[in-house]
């Protein structure tokens, strides 16, 4: 690979990544939280550089009642995958600080944009928390996965030792160790724009990858790679699944589409030590790979390998109409398998499901030095359709989303390493096109600065969610049937004691469907949202209803959006319009009361007749106080139609009249 052809495009991603934040509320984004009690979170390098305040975001799920002191008591949200017909669709929901939106040349924005929206799923396993360099997981404490820098000389046997001293169950990974590894060895692209920052060498004297014009120190966040974060499409495979791309002008949807992962096979150079593989090689081009006495491989993305079809012709026999029209397709080549790189395996050409095409479309618009809603008022979102894994394995899987901005006070598609400053002897020889803090002449015999960090001029922000499942639809929930997921954003706390997080609300607030789709009524919260000091930049406290710290939620009917006070069960419309067709309590048919009853408190009872439901009744188990306290912050809820109709619910533990709403309203056609 000759870096310098590749400009073109690799340079225009990364000036189209000046401060801005972005925050995740569907599903809910850590900001590198975990389950801190004070407004702040304790480590912004936890598990990615997210450049976000260190006030934003939201703790992981809790399983109980009280908060969890092990990964096992966390609560992972269950997502059902879509059918080989029926789309399963997740409302994802966010802010981004410094805007974004169609670039009108009648009304234009005052920067370049995009949002990159990817996953990464992997099978799950029983344990949920192992001690290894690969699998998910959120964590037990706040501490970031350590790295021991290698040695010149070192070999895989020294190298797995390193690993294996580094990796520590208790603490959270959303990339392996490997992967980090094989970016801090590699060189990094020097046909890049890097303006006049002064880019780091790793400690084996090599200009690496874990060192970029954002991050020119190499400062190290988890095990993500600094060069991979900050350019898109990026030039060697990742781990990471595209989404969406959210630009700010349609004309470059269809480069973005070519480029993809998703669909385009990337490079890397593989080089063994006796007949393993290694899992890095310094080498980032073919010309360099062969100087190094490596293969230079391509790779495609994998959503999951097809193991059972062991030749091409079984590979490609598989596809079908029904399946390819999905976007469900069979191909025969070289996985790009983590799995395998992580065992030092070699990876022989196999049967694999790619990706869908990534969707790319222009973002909403959003205005400027603001973390609010769009044009139309609605929060700014984007419905993703859950991939079907034909496996039918459960998954364990993370989201992420980026968010790019830039300038054009230097031309984005032809800056590139050409322009950089160079220096001799200290002294500057040619300049930038843009330097750090920079006087300018207004002619008036005045020098004004400008407040200008090359580092940021060009820059990305991020924000990831804690670990989530997407698992086989039940038996109930039939292929064809589409499913969509009906969740909660928030955390307890008034708007300004949460914010740049959201107070709670349910998510989609409105939503229009048919009486044939079905519904996933779902939550999760935390019991340690206390907002306690330090606040950083803003208020603490959890203004709320209810013990402090503490996220619950219910849902039952209101007569009318205007109204506050719930309909009694008795009366209500709402649960006998319902047809639940899976119950995550057991399998057991509820009656429309007792679901009424699950709903109204979060769970925590499962009928109202010891009859039916032994010590899981009203008549039973301890009573619930008015604040639904004893119940979980958590409940994985079930999967209903409705009949035709308008029906209006809340939440009445968090709804309060003149401090927060927290109501929706279905319209079923």
């Amino acid at each position: 690979m000759n870096n310098i052809l590749l400009l073109g495009w690799l340079l225009t991603l990364e000036l189209n990544l000046i401060s801005a934040n972005i925050y995740m509320h569907s599903p809910r984004g850590s900001n590198n939280r975990m389950n801190e009690n004070t407004a702040t979170r304790r480590n912004n390098n936890r598990m990615f550089d997210s450049q976000n305040n260190a006030r934003g975001g939201y703790n992981v799920g809790d399983k109980k009642a009280n908060a969890a002191n092990n990964e096992n008591d966390q609560y992972r949200m269950k997502f059902f995958q879509s059918g080989k017909e029926g789309d399963s669709e997740m409302m994802l929901q966010w802010t981004n600080q410094h805007g974004c939106g169609n670039d009108n040349p009648n009304d234009p924005m005052k920067l370049n944009c995009n949002l990159v929206l990817q996953f990464k799923c992997q099978d799950d396993i029983a344990t949920a928390a192992p001690k290894n360099s690969y699998t998910l997981r959120n964590g037990q404490n706040t501490q970031t996965q350590q790295y021991t820098n290698p040695n010149k000389n070192e070999n895989e046997n020294q190298g797995y030792q390193r690993r294996n001293n580094n990796v520590d169950a208790n603490k959270g990974l959303q990339e392996s160790w490997q992967w980090y590894d094989a970016c801090y060895r590699r060189e990094r692209n020097k046909g890049l724009f890097t303006a006049d920052q002064n880019l780091q060498k790793n400690n084996l004297g090599v200009d690496a990858a874990v060192a970029t014009r954002q991050n020119p120190n190499k400062q190290r966040s988890g095990y993500e790679c600094p060069e991979e974060r900050d350019y898109y499409p990026y030039w060697h495979p990742t781990p990471w699944t595209d989404v969406a791309v959210l630009a700010h002008n349609s004309s470059i949807c269809s480069y973005y589409k070519e480029n993809s992962f998703n669909r385009r096979p990337y490079g890397e150079c593989v080089e063994r030590e006796g007949a393993r593989r290694k899992s890095y090689s310094i080498a980032n081009n073919p010309v360099a790979c062969t100087e190094m006495e490596g293969e230079w491989v391509e790779y495609h993305s994998v959503l999951e390998l097809a193991t059972k079809y062991t030749t091409k012709r079984q590979c490609e026999g598989a596809n079908r109409k029904q399946l390819t029209d999905r976007g469900i397709v069979y191909k025969w080549g070289k996985p790009y398998d983590v799995g395998k790189i992580v065992a030092h395996q070699s990876i022989e050409d196999a049967c694999f499901v790619q990706p869908p095409p990534v969707d790319c479309k222009v973002a909403e618009w959003s205005r400027p030095n603001n973390l609010g809603d769009g044009l139309d008022g609605k929060p700014l979102h984007y419905t993703w359709k859950l991939p079907h894994f034909p496996s039918l394995k459960q998954k364990r899987c993370v989201f992420r989303l980026r968010y790019n901005i830039s300038t054009d006070d230097y031309a984005p598609w032809s800056t590139d390493h050409s322009q950089n400053q160079v220096k001799q002897n200290n002294v500057v020889v040619k300049k930038s096109p843009v330097e750090q803090n920079p006087l300018v002449d207004i002619g008036a015999n005045q020098a004004l600065r400008l407040a200008i960090n090359t580092a940021q001029f060009g820059r990305t922000f991020q924000d990831r969610s804690h670990v989530f499942f997407i698992s086989p639809r039940p038996a109930e929930v039939a292929d064809e049937r589409k499913l969509i997921n009906l969740n909660v954003r928030g955390k307890r706390g008034n708007i300004v004691q949460t914010y740049p997080a959201v107070e709670y609300d349910f998510v989609p607030k409105e939503m229009s469907i048919k009486d044939t789709d079905l519904v996933h009524i779902q939550w999760t919260g935390s019991n340690t949202h206390n907002n306690k000091a330090p606040g950083g930049d803003g208020q603490t406290g959890d203004a709320g209803e209810g013990t402090g710290g503490t996220d619950r939620h219910n849902l039952l009917e209101l007569l009318d959006a205007s109204q506050n006070f719930p309909r009694p069960i008795e009366t209500a419309s709402l649960y006998k319009s319902m047809n639940v067709v899976y119950n995550s309590i057991n399998d057991k048919k509820y009656d429309t009361k007792n679901v009424a009853i699950q709903l109204a408190s979060s769970g925590y009872y499962r009928c109202a007749k010891n009859a039916d439901c032994g010590k899981y009744s009203i008549e039973t188990k301890a009573a619930l106080n008015p604040t639904i306290d004893g119940a979980s912050p958590s409940y994985a809820g079930l999967i209903t139609s409705f009949k035709k109709g308008t029906y209006h619910y809340v939440c009445t533990r968090n709804n309060n009249f003149t401090n927060r709403s927290q109501k929706g309203k279905l319209v079923v056609r």
